[in-house]
């Protein structure tokens, strides 16, 4: 079994690893395609908002939530709006929607 089906299958418990007050989140993702390794860093900015990041990778490799043809996937900024508000459950299920599912995180 690939690493990808178990965390299909079984995810693991991540929300509890986020801390209060967090300035850098950093996503340890696993891909469907040959369970290939990615990560996703959000880092606040001076503004105080969030800003995404693929570490060098586009993040339409990540190909988030699946919608209705018309309205296309999630977009990224929408993604940062919600780590700007602070709802990491909703940036949890936005980055497991798509191709990767979310291995672990460390937050700082």
């Amino acid at each position: 079994m690939s690493k990808y089906q178990e965390l299909l299958q079984n995810p693991p418990r991540v929300r509890s690893s986020i801390k209060k007050n967090v300035k850098e989140i950093i996503f340890y993702t696993v891909s469907c395609m040959c369970d290939n390794r990615h990560t996703i860093r959000f880092r606040k900015n001076d503004d105080g908002e969030f800003k995404m990041s693929g570490m060098g990778f586009a993040l339409s490799n990540w190909q988030f939530g699946l919608r209705p043809f018309t309205q296309g996937g999630i977009k990224p900024f929408e993604i940062e709006w919600e780590a700007d508000s602070g709802n990491w459950t909703d940036v949890i299920e936005m980055i497991n929607s798509g191709t990767e599912k979310i291995e672990r995180i460390i937050s700082r």
